[in-house]
C-alpha cells in the first residue's frame, strides 16, 4: 500500500512537489550559504528543487541566515539542531525530512560542483543509476586543492575502503552524491548518526545492491567558515570500518566506549602502582583510588570523544558524572558477579575475567546512554 501512494518523479513534479531535495550540513557557514542558494538557483533551472539546511546550532547564527532566505523562498528549508553534533547524523536527518524522490547532499563551503547536479539527476531519472557519486578520483576528476597531509589520507582511507570492505567506487570518501530517497529510506535504520563519511556507510551498508555511477568533478577550496572534520576524523574512519566489518553488530559509539575503557583500565593501574608503590598506601585505599581516577578520566574521555554530539556541557557535567559513578558502580558488582559465576562453571581464570569485563563494559555503555548521555 505505500507503494502506492508514492508520487513517482512525474507526478510530484506535476503537483508542485520538489523533484530534488539538496541537503546541505551547516556549521559556522552563515558567509556561505547564501552563495550556495543563488548557485542552486542558476543551476537548477527546469528542475524542480528545495533545499533543506541542517545546521548544528551554528555559533555563528547560521540558521538565522537559513531563516531570511526561507521567509522569501518557499524552496529553503531549515533544520536547526541542538544538542547533537555530527555531518552524518544531519544528512540522515535532512535526507529523512526531504520531500524530492532523488536527494542530493553537498556541502555549504563551496567546495563542490553544483553545476554537476542537473547531470545526476538525469542518471537517477533514467534508471541508470540508483546512487550517483561526484568522484575527484576518476579520469575527469580532481582534488589539487588538497594539501599534501589531507591528500595523503584521503588516499589511505579510500585505499582501505576499498579493500577492507570491498568497496568498488572511487571515491567513497566523497561528500557529494545524490541518491534515490527510497532507497536510502531503506538502508537509513542501518547507518550511523556519528562521524563524517555518510557516502562510505551507504555503500558499505548496501553490500553492492545499490546501482552506482561515478562521475568526475573538480574539488575546490574552501572560501569561509570552517571544515566540519575535526581531529577524531580517523577514529570515526576505523570505526565504521570495524562496525562494518562486524556488520554493525558492534556499533561506532560501542568501540569508542569500549576503546576509552581500555585507557581507563591502563588509567586505573598506573594510579594503583602511584598510590601503592610510590606513596605507600595501603592496597585497598590505592585500589579505590586507581577505580575513582578511572572512572573519571573515562567520563572525561566519553564526554568529549563517544558522546561528543551530546557532550555535556555546565552544571551537566557534574550531574553526569555522578551519574557516571553510580552505573560504574553498579557495572562493577556485574563484573564479578559474572566473574565468579563462569569460574564456578569452568575455572579458567582468564576467561571468567574477560567475560566479567565484558559484562560490565555492555552494562556501562547501555546504562550510560541511557541515564548519563541520554538523547534530550
Amino acid at each position: 500500500m505505500n507503494h502506492a501512494i508514492k508520487p513517482s518523479p512525474e507526478t510530484a513534479s506535476q503537483a508542485g512537489l520538489p523533484e530534488l531535495s539538496v541537503v546541505v550540513p551547516t556549521f559556522n557557514e552563515r558567509d556561505n550559504v547564501t552563495v550556495l542558494y543563488r548557485r542552486l538557483e542558476a543551476t537548477l533551472t527546469g528542475i524542480a528543487w528545495e533545499v533543506v539546511f541542517v545546521d548544528d546550532n551554528s555559533p555563528d547564527g547560521t540558521w538565522q541566515v537559513v531563516r531570511a532566505l526561507a521567509q522569501k523562498d518557499s524552496r529553503v528549508r531549515c533544520i536547526r539542531r541542538v544538542g547533537r553534533r555530527g555531518l552524518s547524523g544531519a544528512c540522515i536527518e535532512g535526507i529523512l525530512a526531504s520531500s524530492g524522490p532523488y536527494a542530493a547532499v553537498i556541502d555549504a563551503d563551496l567546495q563542490h560542483d553544483e553545476t554537476q547536479l542537473p547531470k545526476m539527476v538525469a542518471l537517477l531519472r533514467s534508471g541508470e543509476a540508483e546512487l550517483v557519486v561526484g568522484s575527484r578520483y576518476i579520469e575527469g576528476g580532481s582534488a589539487d586543492s588538497f594539501n599534501k597531509q589531507r591528500a595523503g589520507a584521503s588516499q589511505l582511507a579510500t585505499e582501505v575502503a576499498r579493500r577492507v570492505l570491498k568497496v568498488e567506487v572511487a571515491d567513497p570518501m566523497s561528500g557529494f552524491f545524490m541518491i534515490r530517497r527510497d532507497r536510502f529510506e531503506q538502508l537509513a535504520p542501518q547507518l550511523s548518526t556519528q562521524g563524517f563519511k555518510i557516502l562510505l556507510d551507504i555503500i558499505a551498508t548496501a553490500a553492492g545492491k545499490l546501482r552506482a555511477v561515478e562521475i568526475p568533478y573538480t574539488f575546490g577550496s574552501r572560501q569561509h567558515g570552517e571544515s566540519k572534520l575535526d581531529s577524531m576524523v580517523a577514529l570515526d574512519f576505523l570505526g565504521l570500518v570495524l562496525a562494518k566489518l562486524t556488520h554493525d553488530v558492534v556499533s561506532l559509539r560501542f568501540l569508542l566506549f569500549a576503546m576509552v575503557g581500555g585507557i581507563g583500565l591502563v588509567v586505573h593501574l598506573a594510579t594503583l602502582f602511584i598510590a601503592h608503590e610510590i606513596f605507600r598506601e595501603p592496597f585497598a585505599e590505592a585500589q579505590a583510588a586507581g577505580a575513582l581516577v578511572a572512572m573519571t578520566s573515562n567520563f572525561i574521555l566519553n564526554n568529549f570523544l563517544t558522546y561528543r554530539d551530546q557532550r555535556l556541557k555546565g552544571f551537566a557535567i557534574l550531574r553526569g558524572l555522578l551519574l557516571f559513578y553510580l552505573v560504574c558502580g553498579v557495572g562493577l558488582l556485574a563484573n564479578v558477579g559474572v566473574a565468579f559465576a563462569v569460574f564456578d562453571q569452568e575455572p579458567i581464570w582468564w576467561l571468567a575475567g574477560a567475560a566479567g569485563a565484558l559484562m560490565g563494559v555492555v552494562w556501562n555503555y547501555a546504562m550510560s546512554g541511557l541515564f548519563v548521555w541520554r538523547k534530550r
